[in-house]
């Protein structure tokens, strides 16, 4: 089979798979769980098309050719609404992994924000800058996509070291859309390692890459379709760690306790803070037995 009539197969399979999985969120209420992701979702699915007509054009020259600058536009526009989208959707899964402790869900999503405010900073610096006008625009949009692919492989890597820890099940749809972004994430690096060092297997590559996403879109199907077990509440005993650490970040996040500590001056900096984070874990805990 002739490698062009295989890339075309894949690439309507690829827009058949972004509206089975479309269907499914809609159908199972996922929208609401996961409203970036939806949203990401959208996106795909009124942009592939419109996206290969503008390719089709181009090749039959339609429009006195000008299909190839509104497909330029067109297409790095999209991928930079996307790279955008996909920072939400990273912290969108990251909260509902840690749905189960308050406390860690807060403060874990402060310091995800600030994580992706540097990657993306740190991205936009190492923008060459070579091009003027609006030929930048790639150079911006590969940049943040780099980033927030850093960022989806230190989630995944994040969920699979803690899914004990967290009682979250590898058949949720948090961990699924992690893995689907963490594959597609892992062939971008190896695609452009690739091409930057053997130019004349773009094409192998490019299908390559193809049939990973392909891969990715299964997996997120397939977790769709599947009924996914419901989070049943975590229990865990006093003294479990994940717990100290889950009521010292609800204690961090607490602006209602206010405690005043004085110790000797030659006492030891981490003694003084143990000392205090036990005060307030017993007074948050004097509190809760006091509400309830």
């Amino acid at each position: 089979m002739p490698l062009n009539f295989a890339m075309s197969v894949m690439s309507v399979a690829e827009f058949a798979l972004w509206t089975v999985l479309g269907i499914l969120f809609w159908s199972k209420r996922l929208d609401r769980r996961f409203p970036s992701m939806w949203a990401y979702l959208v996106l795909r699915v009124t942009s592939t098309p419109v996206l290969l007509v503008l390719l089709f054009g181009q090749s039959h020259h339609w429009l006195n050719d000008y299909c190839y600058v509104i497909y330029f536009f067109a297409y790095w526009a999209v991928y930079l609404a996307s790279a955008t989208m996909l920072f939400f959707v990273c912290i969108e899964v990251f909260r509902s992994a840690l749905s189960a402790f308050s406390g860690l869900m807060q403060f874990g999503t402060v310091a995800f924000r600030w994580v992706a405010v540097v990657s993306v900073i740190v991205s936009l610096a190492s923008v060459s800058y070579t091009n003027r006008g609006m030929l930048i625009l790639p150079d911006v949009a590969l940049g943040l996509m780099r980033s927030v692919s850093i960022l989806e492989l230190c989630l995944l890597a994040f969920l699979c070291l803690s899914m004990n820890a967290l009682r979250l099940s590898a058949r949720d749809m948090a961990f699924g859309i992690s893995l689907g972004f963490g594959l597609m994430s892992a062939s971008d690096f190896i695609v452009g390692s690739a091409l930057s060092h053997r130019a004349p297997l773009i094409a192998p590559v490019q299908f390559v890459y193809q049939s990973l996403v392909l891969v990715a879109l299964g997996i997120w199907v397939t977790y769709g379709s599947l009924p996914e077990p419901a989070r049943q509440p975590v229990v865990m005993p006093v003294n479990s760690t994940i717990y100290r650490w889950n009521e010292i970040a609800s204690a961090l996040g607490h602006t209602g306790t206010q405690v005043a500590v004085q110790q000797p001056a030659d006492s030891f900096f981490l003694t003084d803070v143990e000392k205090v984070v036990e005060k307030v874990l017993s007074k948050n805990l004097k509190r809760r037995e006091s509400e309830s």
